[in-house]
């Protein structure tokens, strides 16, 4: 038996036949980014890493190599103790670092030698990234997108959740870049992916639809959070979607966002420190007014002073600069954002023809 070299074509072609995929990178490359699915067998950690690479570089590749052997062969028999105790002869992993060389290679050997059916992928990490950028640039034009477009507030989100509910296909890009999109978009206690990250849900994402049925997803900027939306889809979904307007009366989208953002009821000062990066667009009054509000506990109506003052305007000026005839777009009507409303919503848009 002996290591399968696999180009990342055929790694990815295969990827649901492998029984686990083996991340051979450090613990901070591992954080960064890796491919779907994967568990962290690290040969070396994040200081072993920077120790041989500094000794590679600046004194002796001879030398780092040997101290990185040693390291190397000390983890990887305290990975298999940890690891490999109940896996079957039959067990057949995948194995990466970043570009597919002696971290990896070394762990696969080790594994194939035991007597494991041992899968390394070519190129490593690196390879698979290239793989998704590539596939992001021309993903996306294989769909049918329904955007979700419509005032902060009206239930876009809720709706999305909905009709994915009900058994459509739905792209949620804010759950995939865990933020709102806003300003105070960010999720209590949940940090977003970094960029990479982000990319990679996206493409898996996309990998798992069929092209043939449309897919639902909701009007995005161009950023979310800290986060880009590939270029490809946000012109894809801009260009050639079709857009349906979800509206809501102005009380129950004020209700709406009080239930969504009611973690900043007891961290005003949070909230406070956020509105500040609008002074520029809105100016420092307008903030300090609204700064005010949250300070008294007065909840609606600042969130409502946010709605008209500053989120719908900038609605408005986005929606005629990215979707061309905006304005004859189909407008579909939410009474509130409770699940019934939502549900019979759902029910509703999946019963129009193309959807």
């Amino acid at each position: 038996m002996a290591v399968r070299p696999l180009h990342v074509v055929d790694a990815l072609a295969q990827y649901e036949t492998f029984d686990t995929v083996i991340d051979a990178r450090s613990p901070g490359e591992f954080a960064l980014d890796h491919l779907p699915g994967a568990d962290n067998w690290p040969v070396l950690d994040d200081t072993e890493r920077a120790l041989v690479g500094t000794e590679y570089k600046q004194d002796s590749a001879l030398d780092a190599r040997k101290q990185g052997a040693a390291l190397v062969a000390r983890r990887i028999a305290d990975l298999f103790d940890r690891h490999l105790a109940d896996k079957p002869r039959e067990w057949s992993p995948l194995v990466y670092c970043w570009r597919g060389g002696q971290r990896s290679g070394t762990l696969a050997w080790f594994l194939d030698q035991v007597g494991f059916r041992v899968n390394l992928l070519q190129g490593g990490y690196k390879a698979f990234r290239t793989a998704v950028r590539d596939e992001l640039a021309v993903l996306p034009d294989r769909f049918d997108f329904h955007v979700l477009g419509g005032r902060t507030g009206t239930g876009k989100s809720r709706l999305l959740q909905a009709l994915n509910a009900q058994g459509a296909q739905v792209l949620d890009l804010e759950a995939l870049a865990c933020h709102r999109g806003s300003v105070l978009g960010a999720l209590p206690g949940l940090a977003q992916p970094s960029q990479k990250q982000f990319e990679g849900r996206i493409w898996q994402s996309l990998r798992g639809l069929d092209p043939t049925r449309p897919v639902f997803v909701e009007s995005e900027s161009r950023k979310i959070g800290q986060l880009q939306v590939p270029e490809a889809l946000i012109l894809r979904m801009r260009a050639h979607g079709r857009l349906w307007l979800v509206e809501m009366p102005l009380a129950q989208r004020v209700q709406l966002l009080l239930e969504d953002y009611a973690h900043f009821f007891d961290r005003p000062a949070e909230f406070c420190a956020m509105l500040q990066s609008l002074v520029e667009l809105r100016g420092h009054e307008r903030v300090v007014g609204w700064q005010t509000m949250a300070q008294q506990g007065r909840w609606a109506e600042v969130f409502e002073a946010l709605v008209t003052e500053h989120y719908d305007p900038l609605y408005l000026r986005s929606m005629r600069q990215n979707y061309q005839g905006w304005e004859q777009a189909r407008s579909w009507a939410l009474s509130d954002g409770q699940e019934k409303t939502l549900r019979l919503a759902a029910q509703g848009l999946l019963a129009e023809p193309g959807a």
